[in-house]
């Protein structure tokens, strides 16, 4: 890796000589490995904003002729993630012959479409909209990113006469215009006004720089937002104190984040009313910095300025107006005084949209606010799910630091707010959003799941998330729990050891869960141990375990993550493995029978209880999974087989003849069971039993 003469102080540089040495030769692969370096750090560029291109000569597979092609980041693509299949390669003479069919800016969208006859390579992904803004510029590497630093110019008062200033008029501006094909003709038209600029500066949006190889974009880039940053830096606090300075102080860290756990249920079910929401939390010390400041109240309601900014975070955020070590004890009250906050959200929104939209603009979207701030603890972000929550939690992290930029070097100017809804509006990205694939069955639901690092856990927790949920997994092994969260892509899984026999313990559970998805909405009851000893074999102490584990357990998870569900007042499940052993009598079992026997008849009463919350409780019997379940680990098996006169080895095969349809379980099957409860197709089902035990006559409900 290159050590530069004079380092980068705000920005990573990452070139690795070697690795771009190997890719020599292969301009697209060095156009993927710039973007991936670029798109790594989020003051650069955030997630799926920008894009990036490369030009090469090809041979068209038509005429045999060299041809010039572009390479540019696809519609939806991100550069961080970005591999070739999300590049779209376009014929550069064909995109430059469309204009001489371009109609003027009131027939934009048109354009759109004709990119599809522009392209060069079938296996493309679709062209974005910023096609014809690289098309246009005569550079064989060209990056358009959106840099903290360089949008805070772009959205201040003066950032045309700074960006000229700053960079000795190298740095071109033009003023904000929507994306599109008539953006593109005015970034020639500026190249064309200033010979030998190294980039453009668009007003209120981002930067676009250039070079003639990828290295050489890479570090114009970086030079650039490095010295947009360094200024920045030198005026923070230069003619008052940021943002005005502090208004109040934050609580400590452990105070916020058992504030901000219990008030996540109650915001989420808030946010819910349109649609099921995700949630997120963050007390990052930039949000810190300007939820607790003086200038809060001025910034927040002026929205963003960026438009990939705002099309994930709404134009504004909703201020809770909550004192932050407020009594958040009784949620009913808490819900009912926080209702009147939405609500006025909710007219602005709509009164925003009805002012500012056309014959033709889609319906409203869910006027529900996807940032929330909580002066003195910290950020809520509720979303379709965890990744786009995080990102737009994110995305805002970065519009908090483009005010701080502007204000500090002269003052902040947010995008008109037609201009914003015509941007959140457009009918391209309506055309953009019914394209997204179908939901899942369990999209924008949070399962936590107990016992869930190994056997039937695990195998719920798996099902659970590959119909679209989000999973919370508790367990006491904390090295197996770890391994098991790893397990799941990112944004899917989070988990926290839990001692089922502790209220304590259960409460931080939950509280985390309530911190990585904003609350829950399933509620597996798994955790549990098997022993089978005869009546005078079994001790007081094998008894008290049994009970505390499985019957406790259960309930004491339950009373909690009702709290919760009551909070979200969304209703939800919960769904306790019992097992077969609940309804029938075998030998050497009586402490493990009993405790499976209480667990069924507490989720009968339960269910009895808590159907006026509309919270479902219903059980799965399995019965003998003895492929991947810990129960058999250990002592429970050769118990089992010594019950019934066999070795450890037949116990498979002797459980499978015992059955009705002469089949093994697995825990699979027992995961296809909670599903079938959680999945929709029972909502008006409760205080039932799924036996997942093969058929087995005496265990037969009714």
């Amino acid at each position: 890796m290159e050590i530069l003469e004079k380092p980068f102080q705000y920005v990573t540089y990452s070139w690795d000589k070697e690795k771009a040495a190997a890719l020599q030769g292969d301009e697209v692969a060095l156009l993927i490995y710039r973007s991936n370096l670029l798109g790594a750090d989020l003051r650069i560029t955030n997630y799926g904003g920008g894009n990036t291109s490369c030009k090469t000569i090809e041979k068209d597979p038509l005429t045999g002729r060299e041809t010039p092609v572009m390479w540019v980041k696809g519609s939806g693509g991100d550069i961080g993630t970005l591999t070739k299949s999300g590049l779209a390669a376009l014929y550069v003479d064909r995109l430059h012959a469309l204009k001489n069919i371009y109609r003027g800016l009131a027939h934009e969208d048109e354009m759109v479409g004709l990119f599809n006859h522009c392209i060069y390579d079938l296996n493309s992904k679709a062209p974005s909209i910023d096609t014809p803004l690289h098309a246009f510029l005569p550079f064989n590497h060209i990056d358009h990113l959106h840099p903290d630093a360089a949008i805070a110019i772009a959205a201040s008062k003066n950032g045309q006469e700074i960006t000229r200033t700053l960079f000795d008029g190298r740095i071109a501006w033009v003023p904000w215009q929507r994306p599109g094909f008539d953006l593109g003709l005015q970034l020639a038209k500026a190249l064309e006004e200033n010979p030998g600029i190294r980039g453009i500066m668009l007003g209120g949006h981002g930067l676009f720089t250039w070079g003639d190889t990828a290295y050489a974009c890479y570090r114009n880039s970086l030079e650039v937002i490095e010295k947009a940053s360094a200024f920045l830096y030198k005026n923070y606090g230069k003619k008052r104190a940021v943002f005005g300075g502090a208004k109040l102080t934050a609580l400590p860290a452990e105070e916020r984040r058992q504030q901000a756990a219990i008030l996540a249920p109650v915001l989420r079910g808030l946010a819910s009313s349109h649609a099921r929401m995700v949630g997120h939390f963050t007390d990052d010390d930039k949000v810190l910095e300007f939820i607790n400041s003086h200038d809060l109240e001025k910034l927040a309601p002026l929205g963003t300025s960026c438009p990939d900014h705002f099309l994930r975070t709404k134009i504004r955020p909703l201020v809770l107006n909550l004192p932050p070590h407020a009594d958040l004890s009784n949620t009913t009250a808490l819900r009912e005084s926080l209702t009147k906050d939405f609500e006025e959200y909710r007219q602005y929104y709509t009164q925003y949209y009805e002012k500012h939209k056309h014959p033709n603009s889609p319906a409203i979207r869910d006027p529900n606010p996807v940032i929330i701030l909580w002066p003195g603890v910290g950020m809520f972000s509720f979303s379709k799910d965890k990744q786009t929550t995080r990102v737009a939690s994110e995305f805002y992290i970065n519009a908090i630091n483009v005010m701080k930029g502007a204000e500090a070097i002269s003052e902040y100017v947010s995008l008109p707010l037609q201009e914003a809804f015509d941007i959140e509006y457009w009918l391209l990205e309506e055309a953009k959003l019914q394209r997204m694939p179908k939901e899942k069955p369990l999209s924008r639901k949070i399962a936590l799941v107990t016992g869930g690092a190994g056997g039937i856990g695990l195998a719920i927790a798996r099902k659970l998330a590959a119909e679209g949920a989000c999973v919370f997994l508790t367990d006491i092994h904390e090295g197996n729990l770890a391994l098991a969260v790893n397990s799941f892509s990112k944004d899917v899984a989070a988990g926290a050891s839990a001692d089922v026999t502790s209220g304590s313990s259960i409460q931080q559970a939950l509280r985390q869960a309530c911190l990585a998805f904003g609350g829950i909405d399933i509620l597996v009851n798994c955790a549990g141990l098997a022993i089978s000893k005869p009546l005078e074999q079994t001790t007081e102490q094998d008894w008290d375990l049994l009970q505390d584990v499985i019957v406790k357990g259960q309930f004491s998870v339950s009373q909690r993550g009702v709290e919760i569900l009551r909070a979200q007042a969304l209703g939800g499940d919960i769904v306790n493995i019992a097992s077969k052993n609940a309804l029938v009598s075998g030998p050497n079992n009586v402490g493990y029978g009993t405790a499976k026997a209480a667990q069924v008849h507490m989720s009968r009463l339960l269910a009895a209880e808590l159907g006026k919350d509309k919270i479902r409780v219903n059980i799965v019997n399995p019965d003998a999974v003895i492929e991947g379940s810990k129960i058999w680990e250990g002592e429970w098996a050769a118990g089992r087989a010594k019950a019934y006169g066999i070795t450890v080895d037949e116990l498979p095969a002797f459980y499978a003849r015992r059955t009705i349809l002469n089949e093994i379980i697995t825990t699979g099957d027992i995961a296809n069971g909670v599903f079938v409860l959680v999945g929709g197709h029972l909502s008006k089902s409760t205080g039932n039993i799924i036996n997942v035990d093969g058929g087995v006559a005496p265990a037969f409900v009714r």
